[in-house]
């Protein structure tokens, strides 16, 4: 009876002792949500995502100033980084940009904040090796270059750009806005999509001093009018895609390996051909396994599928999957391409997609979370 017992009780002790945190998170995640400060909205909202059963469940809210509107994780899964159209604190200036602990749990705790050195900070990226986070500036096309610090703090900035310019939209191009950074897979060089002058320059990131430098080869010029907002590159590394804004388009691009250059392939519209109404472009994304992208239209309520060709890199429209809300800004491709979400601004919510990864369609699984003016939505996977 007492070896009973004691057996009874060694394996309760032993299910305690076991990584029974491993056990639960093993197939949950961690989605992260930006937004604009409208309608409600208490900032950054933090939920876990159950894969299983297809739900998220809020845990944190984080509140800040004004609009923490885009968010960055870094590779290591330790830190997250945000931009705020105005600063959390009274010392700082216009635009910030922050940089939070990611704890166990996938909360957030403030670290440090740094000004954005420019007007309306609207995009965060991480450099894949973890070193500089860059930041986008729309409203006077500036970009910013900032050093992380070993424990995910931000340095001052390295270097900042301010690009000069117009296009011929008189009405969003009388000036730069830059919109987005991305940086190459390889992390030595970093696209920059401004849509005021209708160029995406690849900047080669100087890793010693965390400086850009370009010349003549790499900038690319959009089609004039055309408005490159976003970008995403192929996991192969070999071609890049550009969200056109102002014409509804995606720009399809070969990447130079020698020198981070892109060479345009083609040129396609995001929307049916039978609608006629209003419409921009927001984000676009290539899938896991490169055999898709996606971009976001605000106005059609969509997301564009595209089917890419691995060896020349050219796209065919597939279809469109329709967002169930309003005015979809950023979504997210989930890392095992099972998933897919969406961040409906003026529907206030961010909708769960499941993924056909053969056909690349998306079917609605019925699971749409309140988020008040949700715009971005980032992915960390609990360990």
């Amino acid at each position: 009876m007492k070896q009973t017992t004691f057996f009874l009780i060694a394996v309760l002790v032993l299910g305690i002792m076991m990584p029974a945190c491993n056990r639960e998170t093993a197939n949950k995640d961690i989605l992260y949500v930006g937004t604009y400060s409208q309608r409600g909205s208490e900032g950054i909202y933090v939920f876990e995502f159950d894969r299983d059963e297809v739900s998220m469940e809020l845990i944190q809210s984080v509140p800040g100033k004004e609009s923490p509107s885009f968010l960055a994780v870094h590779p290591s899964g330790e830190y997250l980084y945000a931009v705020y159209r105005e600063g959390m604190t009274e010392d700082t200036r216009n635009g910030t940009v922050a940089a939070f602990g990611i704890g166990s749990s996938g909360k957030l705790t403030l670290l440090n904040e740094r000004s954005s050195e420019g007007a309306n900070p609207c995009h965060v990226s991480v450099d894949p090796k973890g070193e500089y986070v860059y930041v986008s500036n729309y409203s006077d096309g500036s970009l910013s270059v900032y050093p992380i610090h070993q424990d995910g703090k931000l340095a001052g900035p390295s270097d900042v750009i301010i690009h000069e310019g117009s296009g011929p939209n008189p009405d969003r191009q009388k000036g730069p806005h830059m919109h987005s950074m991305i940086p190459a897979r390889n992390g030595k060089y970093v696209y920059a999509s401004d849509l005021g002058i209708d160029m995406i320059i690849a900047y080669k990131l100087n890793r010693g001093n965390g400086t850009l430098s370009a010349n003549e080869n790499q900038r690319t010029e959009a089609k004039p009018g055309s408005g490159p907002r976003h970008f995403d590159i192929h996991p192969s590394g070999n071609f890049a895609y550009s969200a056109e804004e102002l014409t509804s388009t995606i720009a399809a691009y070969s990447i130079d390996p020698s020198n981070g250059a892109l060479n345009f392939i083609e040129r396609e519209s995001l929307l049916p051909e039978d609608f006629t109404e209003n419409n921009t472009a927001a984000d676009i994304q290539v899938s896991p396994d490169g055999r898709f992208v996606y971009a976001s239209n605000r106005g059609h309520a969509s997301l564009a599928v595209f089917s890419t060709d691995q060896q020349s890199g050219e796209i065919e429209l597939e279809g469109h999957a329709d967002v169930h809300g309003e005015r979809p800004r950023n979504f997210l491709i989930d890392r095992k391409g099972e998933f897919a979400f969406v961040a409906n601004r003026n529907s206030d919510d961010v909708v769960v997609f499941q993924r056909n990864q053969e056909t690349g369609e998306l079917e609605f699984t019925g699971e749409k979370v309140k988020v008040p003016a949700a715009v971005c939505v980032k992915q960390l996977h609990l360990e």
